[in-house]
């Protein structure tokens, strides 16, 4: 199967300077993230799941999730990553996971070691697999890949339930089973994010939560300090939600349409996901004369 979308993040991934990677759940922050010139989108499972109207723990099955997906791969050009939770069972589930979402145009996606239903890496009381489960979850992933620049990332969230030492050999462990970059997830301090990349001695992302357990850091420090990719899983869905609650509020007090931020006209927003297109489609079949019947 090809996917010039996989060769593409290979690429991009492959270039001199981190690449930072906002996170969607649909169309319309997909498009936004493409607009703004951002050369990869990251599909956060949290948003997800509350664009589905349920909490990060877990509830989303793999259709659910690889339906986005393809609703967002169809909506731009640039390459998606995706987030695939547990692979949602075990290792022939893991390989069910990569293939359909290979079909849907996936360009990568992330398989971690939580026991499932996982919850978002950024809450307490997760539970992992053993790290042999892991590795049989990371060698399952590769097999089943069609394309091999279909881009298999290992998340392990280890540290926060047996530590440091064990997140770190769990992603040198999975890098030897196949995966091309790991993802150690809920980092602590600004020295366990810089020890990440050193200690692994391998391609590392970075995961940035508003938030969450990992602190903030200026984004050209976490290219210094080695990573080949950063994720900003909530920083759209959050600002929705932020922004719907504020325009709400002001409706309500001043009985007037607020001003939207940026203040889009009606052509421009539909513009944005190809009006002047469809459009152009109207008489393009009706100007074109009608072919001669066949004998």
């Amino acid at each position: 199967m090809s996917n010039m979308k996989t060769s593409r993040l290979r690429a991009i991934l492959s270039g001199q300077d981190m690449v930072v990677a906002p996170g969607c759940y649909d169309a319309i922050t997909a498009r936004a993230i493409q607009q703004a010139g951002f050369p990869v989108a990251y599909m956060t499972g949290a948003g997800t799941s509350m664009a589905l109207g349920y909490p990060d723990l877990g509830l989303i099955t793999m259709t659910e999730m690889v339906d986005a997906a393809r609703r967002i791969n169809g909506s731009i050009d640039i390459p998606l990553i995706a987030d695939g939770d547990t692979g949602y069972g075990n290792e022939l589930n893991v390989v069910r996971t990569v293939q359909e979402h290979e079909r849907a145009g996936t360009a990568g996606i992330h398989i971690e070691d939580q026991v499932s239903p996982k919850r978002c890496g950024h809450l307490d009381d997760k539970e992992v697999i053993t790290r042999q489960e892991f590795a049989a979850k990371i060698r399952a992933a590769a097999y089943a890949r069609s394309d091999p620049n279909f881009l298999i990332i290992a998340r392990t969230d280890a540290r926060a339930v047996v530590g440091m030492e064990e997140a770190v050999d769990r992603c040198k462990m999975a890098l030897d089973c196949g995966a091309d970059l790991v993802f150690l997830e809920g980092p602590q301090t600004i020295d366990e994010i810089a020890q990440v990349p050193v200690a692994v001695g391998g391609p590392c992302m970075l995961n940035v939560v508003f938030g969450g357990k990992t602190p903030l850091l200026d984004l050209r420090e976490a290219a210094q300090m080695g990573y080949v990719l950063a994720i900003l899983p909530g920083l759209l869905s959050k600002s929705v939600i932020g922004v719907c609650d504020t325009v709400l509020e002001e409706l309500k007090m001043t009985h007037m349409h607020p001003t939207p931020p940026g203040a889009p006209r009606v052509s421009q927003t539909f513009n944005r996901f190809g009006a002047q297109e469809w459009n152009a489609l109207r008489t393009r079949f009706q100007d074109t004369p009608m072919s001669a019947s066949k004998a």
